[in-house]
């Protein structure tokens, strides 16, 4: 029997991974209030529906890329969300990076709830049309096993963690280790700037020097540290705030990680007057 796939959030990262799902031959249902998205989802081959409510009904496996919690509260609480009205026996995949607080929240709102997955993704929308997104999944093992083959639409590697909250916590670490990378990246940069050097020169020559990163190479890709701020500077934002979240919900410190995070040049202080923007 084919299943019927259920998406919600169909963004910058949900809307290539729609076609990816559609391409692999999945039967995709989507739900999305802006007009021009569900018009080019059912062009490319999936079926529209005309509710939160009834995507969760009809779907066998269900997931979101929303991008907050506050947007998964808002769509799986209460009658109307997709939490009372998925489908029995249905799977739950969030690609939220978010606090295991929130997943908690969902799962214990009814006793008929889906078995829920935390399976925050590391990665581009280029990654996700070449199907190499990383997806981290924490759950049962046995609805990691069923939903596995349908995220390896877009996702190479597919990891299992361990239980729900082990994804969630890997990728806070995981981008919390990416902002202090990115701190220490505007930090080397400025010290070029004072001793002379060019800045697209210091970018090149480290993506062959020994204290290469992702955040370098990201930097060097897009056109410098001041674009890599501007286009990444609100998904760090928000994810340090879910670190800092769910470090006070395991009574935990960041420790050095979350003092390089936070006091280094860019705005990523979510109370930084400076922010500005918008977790993946």
């Amino acid at each position: 029997m084919t299943k019927s796939v259920g998406f919600i959030g169909a963004g910058q990262l949900g809307e290539p991974m729609v076609m990816r799902l559609v391409g692999a031959g999945h039967h995709v249902l989507v739900y999305s209030r802006r007009n021009e998205v569900r018009d080019r989802l059912t062009a490319g081959g999936a079926a529209s529906v005309g509710s939160v409510a009834e995507l969760a009904a009809e779907s066998d496996i269900l997931i979101s890329c929303l991008f907050s919690d506050t947007q998964l509260r808002e769509t799986g609480l209460g009658r109307d969300g997709f939490i009372a009205n998925a489908k029995s026996g249905s799977v739950f995949v969030s690609h939220t990076t978010g606090t295991i607080s929130t997943l908690e929240a969902l799962r214990d709102s009814s006793a008929a709830a889906p078995v829920i997955l935390d399976a925050p993704v590391s990665g581009t929308a280029e990654n996700i049309a070449a199907g190499t997104l990383t997806v981290l999944v924490g759950g049962p093992d046995d609805a990691v096993a069923a939903v596995t083959p349908v995220l390896a639409a877009y996702a190479d590697p597919v990891v299992a963690t361990g239980d729900l909250g082990s994804a969630l916590a890997i990728k806070l670490i995981n981008n919390l280790l990416f902002a202090a990378n990115a701190q220490l990246l505007a930090a080397a940069t400025q010290l070029g700037d004072d001793l002379g050097v060019e800045p697209g020169a210091l970018l090149s020559a480290l993506q062959v020097c020994s204290a290469r990163s992702g955040a370098a190479s990201h930097a060097d890709r897009i056109g410098g540290i001041d674009r890599f701020a501007e286009l990444g500077g609100p998904f760090l934002r928000k994810d340090i705030a879910a670190c800092r979240q769910a470090a006070a919900e395991a009574a935990v410190d960041l420790g050095l990680l979350g003092t390089v995070a936070r006091t280094g040049p860019l705005a990523l202080d979510d109370g930084d007057s400076a922010s500005g923007g918008s977790s993946r």
